[in-house]
C-alpha cells in the first residue's frame, strides 16, 4: 500500500492535486474496506498519516513553500488542521472506517462434510 501511495505522490509530480485525491481515496479506500474486518485499526491511523505528510511533502516543493506556508494553508484561526482538499475533493481518512470482526457463527455455518456423501 505504501508502495502505490508512493507511486502516486511523487515529490516532483505535476499530476493534478484534484487527480491524485481522488486516486489516493480510491485505492486507499478500497484497501481498508478489504482489511476492516481485521485488527488494523494502528496501520489505517498510520497510512492516514503516511499519506498526509506524502501529500504536504508534494505540495510543499510544488509550491516552493516552506514549513510555515503549509501550516498557514492547512490550519484554520484557531490553529486546528484542515483537511487536504482540491476544489470538491477532499482527502478522506481511513482511520474512520469502523474496524469490525467477524462474529463467531456456531453452528449457523451448515458444515460440508455431514450430510450425505456424494458418490
Amino acid at each position: 500500500m505504501k508502495a502505490k501511495i508512493r507511486a502516486l505522490t511523487r515529490r516532483t509530480s505535476q499530476l493534478d492535486l484534484g487527480y491524485v485525491l481522488t486516486r489516493l481515496n480510491q485505492v486507499m479506500h478500497g484497501w481498508a474496506h478489504h482489511f476492516r474486518h481485521a485488527v488494523a485499526k494502528n496501520v489505517f491511523a498510520m497510512l492516514d498519516s503516511f499519506a498526509w505528510w506524502r501529500v504536504i511533502s508534494m505540495l510543499r516543493q510544488r509550491h516552493r513553500w516552506r514549513w510555515k506556508d503549509a501550516r498557514r494553508q492547512f490550519t484554520d484561526r484557531t490553529g486546528r488542521w484542515l483537511p487536504i482538499t482540491a476544489g470538491e475533493i477532499e482527502m478522506r481518512r481511513i482511520a474512520a472506517i469502523p474496524v469490525t470482526r467477524y462474529r463467531y457463527r456456531g453452528t449457523k455455518i451448515p458444515s460440508p462434510w455431514t450430510g450425505t456423501a456424494a458418490a
